[in-house]
């Protein structure tokens, strides 16, 4: 049987231009597919830019849903090296006077001189036998830990004591290359630190490193003492365990360094910084996510009795996930919550351009509103906190809308997500047809290109053989 290496050849038709041409013409059947593609994917990554905007606007609303922005104060203290202090939600504006008789102590021991650091102190004995124990008088636990031979030494009891994690810090110090002491220290400062150090089953090391704080005895030696924080607030005389000292009033914390010789000013002062700060944020957010949405939206006009879409359109144009998170937030800035004269985010000084859309703030009216009625705002933004509140409100929508499995946009992306699914599928099937009807046409041509081939070489034959009768017969 006559075979054919290439299309055309037996025929001497220019059957691949055709076979091109065909399979071209097939090809455009996935156009439509291929375009659907794009523009679901388009989608898809639109769907994510919404997210991201919305999750920053999302990110700046719940700041101002904290009755903690709202509250904010600072505090100046006129003797900054007696204290300094910090304030946190809770704090009073005011002015109170702080006088500091005293601050607050840990205790230290020391031993005495030994030539060495290594050398044993204790007796020999069975180390199960040997503990040491220290007590402190803040009631915790004590620390028992056993010692060997070998950990008698300075070097040995002090990795100890620091290894168990007591509330105790052991170091040495060297005195010259020959005299060298062990030096206890209390982790905490007032008298419930005081430590009571005690060796059982080993008399020779207690009598080094031995002492009872409830009778000040033993062989080593206090060199300070534990003592408490003492001081006037307010005229009203305390005494704590430590020098920062956070419940002598709600929200004002002092840090004591040093003593005064008269009473110094502590001044609380209201900080609308913060709250100015989460507002511009918040605005920022928003009109950045006004911007989100006209991108996202964007239509151009085509000419005239054209059904082409242009090019340029964004991908979410006429997207009803978009439009409701649009239409819901936007009633929800403008929204109202709570009574009196401020309900509204208006009364504090910001409105929408009715232009843009977007929200431009009053300065000078925002600054009054935080000064002057604190409170007042809070109320109108934060409400309950579950369900009043302008920016509890918007908080909840913000929820529905970012929620990862059944928010507003997850259920479109998981939509578009299944949409490009099935188009894969439909564009395989396509795709394999035409590769099936491509396969056919070349195995119709190169049966056609060897049928003419057959009656070629037939038509040769019989010329031939016509030839040959017409010489013969003119012979």
């Amino acid at each position: 049987m006559a075979t054919i290496s290439s299309l055309g050849i037996g025929s001497g038709l220019d059957l691949n231009t055709l076979l091109a041409n065909l399979t071209t013409a097939e090809k455009t059947r996935l156009t439509p597919i291929s375009t659907a593609q794009t523009s679901y994917s388009a989608k898809l990554t639109a769907y994510g830019t919404l997210k991201s905007s919305l999750q920053a606007f999302a990110d700046a609303s719940n700041a101002l849903a904290s009755t903690n922005t709202y509250g904010a104060t600072t505090a100046t203290s006129s003797n900054t090296t007696a204290f300094s202090a910090s304030t946190s939600a809770g704090a009073s504006a005011g002015k109170y006077s702080v006088s500091v008789t005293q601050l607050a102590t840990a205790q230290s021991l020391v031993s005495g001189s030994k030539a060495d650091t290594s050398t044993a102190m204790g007796a020999t004995t069975d180390a199960n036998s040997r503990t040491l124990t220290i007590s402190q008088g803040d009631g915790s636990k004590p620390l028992n830990i056993n010692l060997t031979d070998d950990q008698t030494s300075m070097t040995g009891v002090r990795d100890a004591i620091n290894k168990a994690g007591g509330g105790v810090t052991a170091s040495i110090v060297k005195i010259t290359d020959s005299s060298f002491k062990l030096v206890l220290s209390a982790n905490n400062t007032g008298t419930n630190s005081e430590m009571t150090v005690s060796v059982t089953g080993d008399d020779t090391l207690n009598n080094i490193i031995g002492y009872d704080s409830s009778t000040s005895t033993g062989a080593m030696t206090q060199n300070s003492t534990a003592a408490n924080a003492q001081l006037t607030f307010n005229g009203i005389a305390l005494e704590r365990q430590s020098n920062t000292i956070s419940d002598a009033q709600d929200g004002i914390t002092l840090n004591l360094t040093g003593t005064t010789t008269s009473a110094a000013s502590l001044t609380v002062a209201k900080n609308t910084s913060t709250a100015t700060t989460a507002i511009q944020t918040f605005v920022d957010a928003y009109n950045k996510l006004q911007d989100t949405y006209t991108s996202l939206t964007k239509f151009t006009e085509t000419t005239t009795n054209s059904d082409a879409q242009d090019s340029t359109n964004g991908a979410l144009l006429g997207d009803s996930a978009l439009r409701t998170i649009q239409t819901r937030l936007k009633s929800a800035v403008g929204g109202a919550s709570g009574s009196g004269s401020i309900t509204a985010l208006s009364n504090i000084g910001i409105t929408t351009d009715p232009n843009t859309g977007k929200l431009v703030i009053d300065n000078t009216k925002l600054s009054t509103a935080l000064t002057d009625n604190t409170s007042a705002v809070q109320t109108m933004m934060v409400g309950d906190g579950k369900t009043t509140g302008v920016m509890t409100n918007i908080n909840n929508l913000n929820s529905t809308f970012l929620n990862d499995s059944t928010g507003t946009i997850a259920t479109a992306e998981n939509s578009v997500t299944a949409t490009l699914k099935t188009l894969t599928t439909q564009y395989n099937k396509v795709n394999d047809s035409i590769n099936d009807t491509i396969a056919r046409y070349k195995t119709q041509f190169t049966a056609l290109d060897v049928a003419i081939q057959k009656l070629n070489s037939t038509a040769d034959y019989l010329t031939k053989q016509f030839d040959a009768m017409s010489t013969s017969s003119s012979s």
